[in-house]
């Protein structure tokens, strides 16, 4: 078994190579808190809750996210950088994710292109649709949708400490994180 995950984190390195990666690392998907708390900035600062299929509640409870999430055996965590001229400038901030996005995208293909399971999480809500068909009818795009961390209530400054990554950079750079979780 060990092996197995050790080949996944070597063709995963090997992937991860071909993009613009700030950091990255790997944790036991057991290893990732969850915490009802982080669902707070969901419903208190997020327009997007209760709007999209990424975004609570439609992303289930907190608990139901975790289990899903230990169905895999590994998390691969990483980040990408995006500069902007004003970090507090949400509509510049914002702006940036569709490269990181991309990214995460591009990896998840060449990943299941390799013949890994995964999941992925981002660091925002699915933006493909200008407006979610969440409640109304499924998801148009479920095999592209990346729902956010923060919905699966998972405590990412956390797994960035456990893996010694940045959380913040500067007052000019965003730092855009994605976690695939592996089998």
């Amino acid at each position: 078994m060990k092996d197995s995950i050790t080949q996944i984190q070597q063709k995963t390195e090997e992937i991860l190579t071909s993009y613009p990666i700030f950091q990255y690392g790997f944790l036991p998907a057991d290893e990732i808190e969850f915490r009802e708390e982080v669902r707070y900035i969901c419903r208190q600062e997020c327009e997007r809750d209760d709007t999209s299929w990424s975004c609570p509640p439609a992303t289930g409870t907190v608990e139901a996210c975790r289990k899903r999430c230990l169905t895999y055996r590994e998390a691969l965590v990483f980040t990408t950088l995006a500069e902007v001229s004003d970090l507090t400038d949400m509509t510049e901030t914002l702006e940036t994710r569709k490269d990181h996005e991309a990214i995460v995208h591009d990896i998840c293909r060449q990943l299941r292109d390799a013949g890994i399971d995964l999941m992925a999480l981002s660091s925002d809500s699915c933006a493909i649709c200008d407006k979610c068909a969440w409640p109304d009818a499924p998801c148009r795009h479920p095999d592209e949708m990346l729902p956010c961390i923060e919905s699966y209530g998972i405590l990412v400054t956390a797994a960035a400490e456990k893996l010694s990554m940045d959380f913040f950079y500067d007052g000019s750079t965003v730092l855009w994180y994605a976690i695939i979780f592996l089998k």
